[in-house]
């Protein structure tokens, strides 16, 4: 018998609708709940693994309510919902759902979600039993040695890398970009069974698209122009390892139903080669918002699923106050030590420039300028750390009055060009042969900008 579930929905038809979906699909299903006081009483008699989820219920208390609860008990929960509503959404997010279901439901959509919920709450309520009785792997103060921070969302951080590392879950690494989205990777590998095997990363977004498949799966001999060699693609190279796929809302669609099938199946297909089994662990991360992405059409809403299994959002680096000068003061010693230079700390006014400043590059750009501070730093401690550039930005107003609109670019070019042929228009060696468009369209525009064509006198 399948997992137990609980319906919290207020509306009869759509409740009755998911009901059926779930028992035709071998489900246990709990009885019907319109409210939070419903649900929290089925809740206690029958305990389900699962909650489907309404935000706008029966009563004052709302779903989101219910969803707090819900995570203090440890019970895993998707929203169902039609509400677009942004800040609604957002507070809705902030809960960690395993997902939404938006209305009205698709039984092949609702089924793929529940799928995926179910395993991961299954996975997620075995690591916290584990590590609850104790099961710590033996190397795991060294392993997280590098993870600097004791800001209570960057502990909650590292609370999430233990519970999951022990497992084989695919884990979804969020975040700004340089928030240390693979140090954490890094981490995970170290805390995990995989750790005498290679961690293999992989920056999607720095990989031309005409490769990214080559290199991900490899190709065979002759497989296609070029390929002289056979090529072992990362997945391969990783085997019995882990891959950290950095930036992987950047892979293109087409790859991005090749890479489920390594996820569910554990199977590559290298170009012009053919089906070989593989044993990798995915650690995923990406700057974008991956909802957005899905909305648009950018991103497999399957693969999401899949992938974000066990998310972990990393904090920007200007929510984690107190972790700045402990950062700061690491790299400053490292970088010290590499320049052989004896500087002992920052000035009272170079900390304080460096609590009050927004870091929109987070960790890599302090690390990039407490680098440069070293270099420039004569004296044992460092003044300055913020370069001249930032308060010019701030200073610095732009001369819109040289700035044209894309009108007036376009006017510009195209009296150029006619210049250049003796506003000739059509035939050989006219304008609209050199602009690359027809005459016709040459003239329609002409007629838009304003532009009259001149009389060449001979």
């Amino acid at each position: 018998m399948k997992a137990k579930i609980l319906i919290v929905e207020d509306q009869f038809v759509e409740a009755n609708f998911l009901q059926l979906i779930l028992k035709k699909a071998g489900y246990q299903v709990c009885k019907i709940a319109r409210s939070v006081p419903e649900a929290l009483a089925v809740i206690e008699k029958e305990t389900p693994l699962l909650v489907l989820l309404d935000i706008h219920l029966n009563g004052p208390l709302t779903g989101i309510d219910l969803a707090k609860i819900l995570r203090e008990k440890n019970i895993g929960f998707v929203y169902l919902s039609a509400n677009s509503d942004q800040q609604i959404l957002k507070a809705a997010g902030a809960t960690r759902p395993y997902g939404f279901l938006v209305k009205p439901f698709r039984e092949k959509e609702v089924l793929v979600m529940i799928d995926v919920a179910v395993s991961s709450q299954q996975q997620n309520q075995e690591l916290v039993e584990k590590d609850g009785k104790g099961n710590k792997n033996q190397s795991g103060s060294d392993a997280l040695d590098f993870l600097i921070g004791e800001s209570p969302n960057f502990l909650e951080v590292i609370d999430h890398v233990k519970v999951v590392a022990p497992s084989e879950t695919s884990v979804l690494i969020l975040g700004e970009s340089g928030t240390g989205k693979e140090l954490i990777a890094r981490a995970i590998h170290l805390l995990s069974s995989r750790n005498q095997k290679p961690l293999t990363v992989v920056n999607c977004g720095a990989l031309p698209v005409g490769l990214i498949e080559s290199e991900l799966f490899g190709h065979e001999k002759g497989a296609f122009t070029g390929a002289s060699d056979k090529y072992v693609g990362k997945f391969e190279q990783a085997d019995g390892g882990t891959v950290f796929l950095d930036e992987v809302g950047e892979l293109p669609l087409d790859l991005q139903v090749k890479f489920l099938r390594v996820l569910q199946e554990q199977e590559i297909e290298p170009i012009g080669g053919k089906k070989k089994k593989i044993n990798i662990r995915i650690i995923a991360a990406t700057n974008r918002n991956l909802d957005e992405e899905m909305s648009i059409g950018r991103f497999r809403i399957d693969l999401y699923y899949r992938l974000s299994v066990f998310p972990i959002l990393l904090p920007p680096l200007r929510e984690r106050k107190t972790d700045i000068l402990p950062i700061a003061s690491y790299f400053l010693f490292r970088n010290a030590q590499r320049q052989n230079k004896d500087i002992n700390g920052f000035s009272d006014a170079a900390a304080q420039a460096m609590l009050t400043y927004n870091w929109p590059g987070n960790i890599r750009e302090l690390e990039n300028l407490v680098e440069r501070a070293v270099l420039l730093t004569s004296g044992k401690i460092i003044t300055s750390i913020l370069p001249v550039a930032n308060s010019v930005k701030r200073n610095y107003v732009p001369d819109t009055a040289s700035l044209k609109t894309m009108d007036e670019n376009e006017r510009d070019h195209i009296i150029k060009v006619l210049e250049s042929c003796n506003w000739k228009i059509f035939g050989e060696g006219g304008a609209a042969e050199i602009l690359n468009i027809n005459g016709s369209t040459l003239t329609s525009r002409m007629k838009k900008l304003g532009i009259e064509k001149k009389v060449i006198l001979k």
